[in-house]
């Protein structure tokens, strides 16, 4: 996990690089005094902690370039500015924290922030285990590929089917069927209106699919069905 600090304070990079490498040790962290000494780095870094009142190129300026090469990184914004927090969803930012503020708060933000990265990682090595088929799909003039090892589960609603991917939904008009007869095996329809990846289960019972993203409803006559299906997966993948 790599963990950047982008602040044009000394003091401040320091108080945080001390907090950082107390909580996280094994984390690789950076530290930049400049949006452009930060753009300029090779490294993407997957947590960035980026002060917006900076000479030259601002916090707000630095993150939506960050944003045109990397659009994963999680960026918690640090400053004494509130004037920002509507631009920084704009950017995508995970949290936008004002000073002062306490270490509580300041460990809560970045202990959710870490849980986030992990959450996403695990379900990108999930899907990268599984080599699956790739579907197209056409929505608004724009053909979108989308691995099916990556799709967590899908749903219908108001004629749009919308994939639950480990990383984005993505919503087009379509039918379900022909998405379940493309899926295969690894995919179970749980009810007319869910089509679930075996791979990402966390548990279920008999109304309820709970996923590494998201949960899906169980159609009653389809439990049994869906039971027996999950135990074949299980087996052909070398679970218990």
């Amino acid at each position: 996990m790599q963990i950047a600090v982008c602040d044009d304070e000394k003091g401040t990079r320091d108080m945080f690089a001390e907090k950082i490498r107390k909580a996280y040790p094994a984390a690789e962290l950076s530290l930049y005094q400049s949006g452009e000494e930060l753009l300029l780095s090779v490294k993407e870094p997957d947590i960035l902690l980026l002060d917006i009142q900076m000479p030259g190129k601002n916090g707000m300026e630095t993150a939506k370039e960050l944003r045109k090469r990397n659009k994963k990184t999680i960026i918690i914004f640090v400053t004494a500015l509130e004037g920002f927090v509507f631009q920084a969803f704009d950017v995508g930012a995970f949290h936008y924290l004002v000073k002062p503020f306490g270490e509580r708060k300041f460990a809560a933000v970045l202990g959710n922030a870490v849980e986030q990265f992990e959450d996403r990682k695990r379900l990108e090595d999930a899907g990268r285990k599984r080599e699956m088929p790739s579907l197209l799909i056409t929505r608004g003039g724009e053909h979108i590929t989308v691995n099916l090892g990556e799709l967590v589960y899908a749903e219908v609603f108001e004629r749009k089917v919308i994939l639950h991917t480990v990383d984005a939904d993505i919503e087009y008009y379509g039918k379900m069927k022909e998405l379940e007869e493309k899926a295969g095996d690894d995919f179970y329809r749980t009810h007319r209106s869910f089509l679930v990846n075996f791979g990402y289960i966390r548990k279920y019972d008999a109304t309820t699919v709970y996923l590494e993203r998201g949960q899906a409803l169980m159609a009653k006559q389809n439990y049994q069905g869906f039971v027996k299906s999950y135990l074949r997966y299980n087996q052909r993948e070398g679970r218990k």
